[in-house]
């Protein structure tokens, strides 16, 4: 036993002092405090420069008082094989031509028939991207659900997709659900990072997945449900890296949308105060971001003024697609009023001295305001933004996945080497409220091979996977809404849908039994092959069930080739 000194980090990462620690060790010398930390868990070679692998597939260094660059490694999105085009469904309603399409700027809405539930959705998106990316279950030391997609009072998500680990003998596993309404999947993303940047890290990766059926009684807020899932590997040395301490967060309490009656699926909605809760938000966090970034560029010694152009990219969550060009426009309001002197004779302030006193708080609903900005930032929509909204033009609303289907979108919709070294900036809201405005940095290593490379190339068939959805006529789909809402929470129930035509490895709801327990199947990879049988049983803990990733082959990537106020 011998007494080593030892640097320690403060709240910024900064070593600031030396304490005096005993280990045991056979070589006396200064060490660092990660080198002690994992030192001490028996994980780490000797030396103060060391490289750990994780059991995963990547390899990464420890150097520091964090791990360096932790963010998303890799990410997989999934959504319905159905879909309903809005114009037809405009038509169905009896509403004015271009209501859905126009001022929700939404094309086509993807749904669940009632063979998927919650817990289908993510056992289908958890075992694409393991299988995709060749990654071992016991690589994974933390698995957090994000959803609001509730069907049990107490049992958690994260439970039942524990079954797709069982082959491996990985039961060490940490994490369980978290709920906020569409900010639970954000939550669930920082509570992962935070494991990997902290003392209870051991060197695996953590896995995030963000899921939800979204849909509305009928009426004007139908046309902006969707349904998906994301999952998202999070480690060091990621290609998509956060930005430490740029986070700004804003939380208060409102009814704006809610789900109170536990025996429906459908949410209490105040669409005039939703839009006001989300743009309030979203005014707070930019504020709060934009302070924390001045006050890491003075540290170093700029007295620059951070805009949107400092931005490369820009998703947000994404009810509908409008709202998502409303607040970009919101966020060039912000810079206009902070900016001490304006110009507004050249450049994109052009024509707007008129908005110069406006008050923030009260131009929630300003018509002038909203369009003057709208025009104002529209290159900077079509540059930064618009690329993001593809997964939510044709899929719709997926509450916890939709910041992450619209990151999926921006990164499928450009080559490596145009996001390389970018920083994005992300926004996430979910109703009764709570909202953060964060950023993540690209790597600048883009060559062939790369991670960046290879998260690039896992998303490149994303629209080809939108289109090669099956279209339904909207008498069909809202026969599937009324199937829903007739069987929600039924015991002793075997769905009624077909399904021959979900995706290849699609898992599905096969029955509930009489004690509520659920029973799923997965769909066959090839279409020539029977279905996989019904292995996963969310309520049979003392039977012993085989992963299905030991069952069937690594699917194979993809070829390349007046508005309803409704926030959640």
């Amino acid at each position: 036993m011998l007494f080593v000194s030892c640097d320690w980090p403060d709240s910024q990462g900064r070593l600031f002092r030396s304490r005096w620690l005993h280990i045991n060790t056979v070589r006396c010398r200064p060490v660092k405090h990660w080198e002690v930390t994992h030192r001490v868990l028996g994980i780490t070679p000797s030396g103060v420069n060391f490289t750990h692998r994780m059991p995963g597939s990547a390899p990464i260094s420890c150097l520091g008082p964090w791990p360096k660059d932790v963010g998303i490694i890799a990410l997989e999105l999934y959504f319905p094989s159905q879909y309903v085009d809005q114009t037809e469904l405009e038509q169905l309603d009896g509403v004015s031509a271009g209501k859905y399409t126009v001022g929700l700027g939404q094309d086509r809405m993807g749904f669940c028939s009632d063979c998927e539930d919650i817990n289908s959705l993510c056992l289908t998106v958890v075992q694409r991207l393991m299988e995709r990316n060749s990654l071992s279950y016991d690589s994974v030391g933390r698995l957090e659900v994000g959803t609001e997609t509730i069907i049990d009072k107490s049992k958690s998500v994260k439970t039942v997709l524990m079954q797709l680990f069982e082959d491996s003998g990985n039961t060490d596993v940490e994490g369980i659900d978290t709920t906020n309404a569409c900010y639970g999947g954000t939550a669930a993303l920082f509570n992962a990072v935070n494991w990997v940047e902290s003392s209870s890290w051991d060197g695996r990766y953590a896995l995030v997945v963000a899921g939800d059926i979204a849909v509305y009684a009928t009426g004007s807020a139908r046309p902006t449900g969707g349904a998906g899932a994301v999952a998202m590997l999070v480690g060091p040395n990621a290609p998509l890296a956060f930005e430490r301490g740029l986070r700004g967060t804003h939380m208060q309490h409102a009814y704006d949308f809610y789900k109170p009656d536990m025996l429906s699926e459908y949410p209490v909605v105040d669409g005039k105060l939703s839009i006001e809760c989300y743009l309030s938000a979203l005014d707070r966090c930019y504020s709060v971001y934009r302070n924390k970034i001045h006050a890491q560029w003075q540290r170093d010694g700029s007295e620059e003024r951070f805009s949107l152009d400092d931005f490369g990219f820009l998703v947000f969550h994404s009810p509908y697609c409008k709202l998502v060009q409303k607040s970009l426009a919101r966020l060039m309001l912000n810079d206009f009023l902070s900016h001490p002197n304006p110009n507004t004779e050249t450049g994109p302030f052009t024509g707007l001295d008129a908005f110069r006193d406006v008050k923030p708080e009260e131009t929630y609903f300003d018509r002038d305001v909203e369009k003057a900005f709208m025009k104002a930032s529209m290159d900077l929509f079509e540059k930064k933004t618009k690329p993001s909204l593809l997964v939510s033009n044709q899929n719709g609303n997926m509450y916890t996945p939709s910041v992450y289907g619209c990151l999926a979108s921006l990164i499928a919709t450009h080559t490596s080497s145009q996001i390389a070294g970018q920083r994005v900036g992300l926004f996430s809201y979910g109703s009764g409220f709570a909202a953060t405005l964060y950023s993540l940095r690209v790597t600048q290593d883009h060559t062939p091979g790369s991670a960046l490379d290879k998260l690039v190339s896992s998303l490149s068939d994303l629209k080809v996977r939108l289109d090669s959805r099956k279209k339904v006529s909207p008498a069909v789909f809202s026969d599937n809404m009324k199937l829903r809402q007739e069987t929600h929470h039924l015991a002793s129930y075997v769905p009624r849908s077909s399904v021959d035509d979900l995706f290849p490895g699609t898992w599905y709801l096969t029955r509930v039994d009489e004690k509520h327990r659920r029973e799923y199947a997965r769909s066959p990879l090839s279409r020539e092959l029977p279905a996989e049988p019904e292995v996963v049983r969310s309520g049979t803990a003392t039977e012993h069930i085989p992963s299905p990733a030991k069952k069937m082959p690594r699917i194979p990537a993809a070829p390349t080739s007046p508005e309803a106020a409704v926030s959640n």
